[in-house]
């Protein structure tokens, strides 16, 4: 079903129109789709509830950190399919007083008896039903430790003050949205495998939740209680850590209590690059976000992108060929850098796309068999999320996170009301096997004990004279680094508004399968003239769900956009 956005400018306190998950948004030139702006903040979050505890937040003096971890808390109540406290993620901040911008890493680990082999099966091939949906699957949970982080070195508010609105969500209950509600149905499943996850999310008796009616997560607000009154050993330690790691040895996993207890986050360099005269700063490993948007972005900056139009064949072979060798290189080069010597300089240099380019043929597809990693020197499930944050002062966050598949294990801790990770799937079960998401892995991303497994979340700053200029990021599995390049070159190449950046069809190839993956909206003329260079063209689902702000500095004003592909979103300023 094709459907094309029109109409009035979107005012502040607007929710973005939102549509079906299988329904793309078409961007036309001729009818152009607004954003939401305001002048004094913004958040930009896949749910509206949690949107609005952060705006709230904001509105009550509190900077972009703070709104940004009541946000996340908040996302585990309202979007429990994805927000969590039981998964992990990445944050990049950036603080106008100092400059500073920074890069927070929340990716869960691997319990300390984690080895190499650990998803084999008795002949040695990789069982991915133990990597998905078992207690083997699940990783240590980094998200309290590393929101925590946040506030201590940027936030202006205490834990227990920003947590508080969702204690309230999970003790008095939320109301079931439709997208809760399909979702719910549709992971049945795996959600009903587990007791204590079907006691919550199903009435007595296995029943559905049907919007409107009020959901409580009651075993959930006493953890979150827990965490407001103690901090993170709340959750770390004692009785929260004891609870996940009994559920998870139950469900034949190894995490343990001190596992849970030696957990820490890390406060790392953010990834640099320019791309025509912007500064893209984005996420360093473990994940490969931030290097191959550089990457990609360095290959195609010498092509004239603009001038060749957006989502014509020519920009489309020239995007796909870019991503074919990064995708390539990412099998081969990128891992948990404390653990593996990930050539990231090489990797974003200039030299080396100048290298690539000369590999690229403009008239002619290379096969993917063809593409080898270069020569260098030593799948988040769509239910990933992101949210994006401006403070009137000028304060950035942008943050995504994950319990990886939708629901992730489907585990919950009984008694916590904590739903689990499967993220332990995102590590190269057998170097060269690929994983849910086809993304092939090697050695560099084989299982360790403590270590953090490879991902492709992506959030990201674009800066432009030092100051931010857009906010983004999205969820998507392997698709995350492409939906937010596509992004930040709808803005930058074709001069788009936030919102129809956001809206406009994408496309994605990842090396392996050598295919271009295409949304509902690429033109028929477009696709036959890639099919005639020798690519394979294939429309699927949509793809991601941004949520990004840009900063106009001439006006002051924010304007925002939540990507219409997933329901229940919302951008919100004052």
């Amino acid at each position: 079903m094709r459907r094309i956005f029109t109409g009035a400018v979107c005012l502040a306190m607007t929710v973005a129109p939102m549509l079906h998950a299988q329904e793309a948004a078409i961007f036309s030139g001729s009818d152009r789709v607004h954003p939401v702006y305001a002048k004094n903040g913004m958040v930009s979050a896949q749910e509206a509830v949690a949107a609005q505890i952060g705006l709230d937040i904001l509105e009550a003096g509190g900077n972009a950190v703070d709104a940004g971890v009541a946000v996340a808390f908040a996302l585990a109540v309202t979007l429990p399919r994805a927000g969590n406290i039981g998964g992990g993620g990445f944050m990049i901040v950036h603080d106008a007083g100092s400059g500073e911008t920074k890069a927070i890493d929340y990716r869960e680990m691997a319990p300390s008896s984690a080895d190499r082999d650990m998803f084999l099966d008795d002949e040695g091939n990789a069982d991915s039903e133990l990597s998905r949906f078992t207690g083997l699957a699940v990783g240590v949970p980094g998200t309290v430790a590393g929101m925590q982080m946040a506030l201590e070195n940027y936030g202006s508010m205490t834990l227990a003050e920003v947590i508080e609105p969702a204690i309230a969500l999970a003790r008095d209950g939320i109301a079931v949205t439709p997208g809760l509600a399909d979702s719910l149905k549709g992971l049945e499943a795996r959600l009903k495998k587990w007791p204590a996850s079907e006691s919550i999310f199903y009435k007595e008796g296995g029943g559905f939740y049907e919007p409107g009616e009020t959901l409580v997560q009651a075993d959930l607000a006493n953890t979150l209680q827990m965490i407001a009154d103690e901090g993170t050993d709340g959750f770390y330690k004692g009785e929260t850590a004891a609870k996940i790691a009994e559920a998870v040895q139950a469900a034949g996993g190894r995490i343990t209590v001190e596992d849970m207890a030696n957990y820490t986050p890390v406060l790392r360099d953010p990834v640099r690059g320019t791309y025509r005269g912007y500064e893209i700063v984005s996420m360093p490993p473990p994940s490969s976000g931030g290097a191959h948007i550089i990457q990609i972005l360095n290959v195609l900056e010498d092509y004239p992108i603009s001038f060749l139009g957006h989502n014509s064949a020519d920009t489309i072979h020239l995007m796909a060929e870019a991503m074919k060798r990064a995708y390539a290189d990412r099998s081969e080069y990128l891992g948990d850098s404390d653990f593996v010597d990930v050539p990231l300089a090489e990797i974003t240099s200039k030299d080396y796309a100048a290298d690539i380019r000369a590999g690229i043929s403009l008239n002619v597809a290379t096969p993917s068999i063809s593409i080898k990693p270069g020569n260098l020197a030593p799948y988040e499930s769509d239910q990933t999320t992101h949210f994006s944050i401006v403070d009137k002062d000028g304060n950035a966050v942008s943050n995504t996170y994950t319990i990886n598949f939708s629901y992730g294990s489907g585990m919950v801790a009984d008694g916590s009301g904590v739903l689990m990770n499967n993220e332990m799937d995102d590590f190269a079960a057998k170097p060269g096997v690929p994983n849910a998401y086809g993304l092939i892995g090697g050695d560099a991303n084989a299982v360790a004990g403590g270590k953090r497994p490879l991902s492709s979340m992506s959030p990201t700053i674009v800066m432009k004279d030092g100051e931010v200029f857009m906010v983004t990021g999205s969820p998507g599995g392997s698709r995350i680094i492409t939906t937010t390049l596509q992004v930040i070159m709808n803005v930058i190449d074709h001069g788009m508004n936030i919102a129809e950046a956001s809206f406009a069809p994408r496309i994605h190839h990842q090396w392996l399968p050598d295919e271009i993956r295409i949304e509902e909206g690429i033109s028929l003329d477009a696709i036959g003239l890639l099919e005639q260079r020798g690519h394979k063209v294939r429309e699927q689902s949509v793809m991601g769900s941004t949520q990004s702000i840009l900063i106009d500095k001439d006006s002051g004003y924010l304007f925002g956009a939540s990507d219409p592909r997933r329901v229940d979103a919302a951008t919100l300023g004052h």
